[in-house]
């Protein structure tokens, strides 16, 4: 069960297994949706319009795309920037998922409210996520340049990135796209854990014991498509402002904006794109989500369950 269970005593975590479980969940999704991220990336940052009818951009569709980055740049390009990304995600599996057991655990001792409604876990949720973005920011912005740039690279390793940006660009450049980042976050993240709860409600009857499983995979898919969709025009600004003064490496896949701030790149998205261009990489981002957050709290559940057999035996 995915927070503080009080009809539960005996799976009751603590922060530290609760991070562990969050972070090996983290880690082995990464590694199972990489692909799919790292073309997400590239419709996000193209100008031009996403369309097999237009065809006016580098990208037209999802298995264009694919075939596309497999010729020019080979497999590997597919799992371009993986070692942040993959710090990313077990940072934040871990801060999410601690934070997210023990918010439940303070709702449910302090207030009137019980721990296991939807309600709950929305707050929760989304604060939780909060917690985990401000501590990881750098490294998504260190995932997405590794991820939009093409070849030949301009950073050489993620040591190569840190020194270069900071030299550059100045400390605050690993926090670009962060407001716009936390405001679609919380009810991204909130919505995760709502749908989630209760769709897991609804698979499963009301007196068996949670086990995870096909019931995870599934709320969790269903989950994240929900949340991601509501959510995703915050996640392509995010996105276009965190590759500002990356201009060089991104001349090759066609135009180059350079925004200022979160309102200029709003107002210049709906001006020049319309309003599609908030949905530019919608497909892949919605099968990305459905798989991550699918795998996520599968992995999640599999691994507390792991770690309570380990503790009762």
């Amino acid at each position: 069960m995915v927070g503080y269970d009080p009809d539960s005593p005996g799976v009751v975590l603590s922060p530290e297994e609760a991070a562990l479980a969050g972070s090996a969940a983290g880690m082995v999704t990464r590694a199972l949706i990489s692909p799919l991220d790292v073309i997400k990336i590239r419709f996000q940052l193209q100008i031009e319009q996403v369309s097999w009818r237009s065809r006016q951009g580098k990208y037209w569709g999802l298995w264009q795309a694919t075939r596309c980055i497999m010729t020019e740049e080979g497999l590997p390009a597919f799992w371009k920037g993986h070692t942040p990304a993959q710090l990313l995600s077990v940072c934040y599996g871990a801060v999410q998922f601690a934070s997210f057991e023990a918010l439940t655990e303070l709702v449910h001792k302090k207030t009137s409210y019980k721990s296991q409604t939807p309600g709950v876990h929305f707050i929760c949720g989304g604060l939780a996520a909060c917690s985990a973005t401000v501590a990881c920011q750098p490294l998504d912005t260190l995932r997405t340049r590794f991820a939009a740039q093409g070849e030949p690279k301009m950073y050489r390793n993620l040591r190569h990135a840190v020194a270069t940006m900071f030299r550059t660009e100045g400390p605050f450049t690993f926090y670009r796209g962060l407001t716009p980042t936390l405001v679609a976050v919380f009810p991204y993240a909130g919505m995760q854990f709502f749908f989630y709860n209760i769709l897991k409600k609804l698979l499963e009857p009301q007196d068996t014991k949670s086990k995870g499983g096909l019931h995870s995979l599934i709320s969790g898919s269903c989950a994240g498509v929900i949340s991601k969709t509501i959510t995703y025009p915050f996640d392509l600004i995010k996105k276009r402002l965190q590759v500002g003064g990356f201009e060089e490496a991104r001349m090759k896949f066609g135009q180059v904006q350079t925004y200022h701030g979160f309102a200029d790149c709003v107002v210049r998205i709906g001006r020049e794109e319309g309003p599609r261009g908030f949905f530019k990489g919608l497909s892949p981002s919605l099968l990305k989500a459905a798989l991550s957050t699918g795998f996520t709290f599968f992995w999640y559940e599999f691994f507390i369950n792991a770690i309570v057999s380990l503790k009762s035996s």
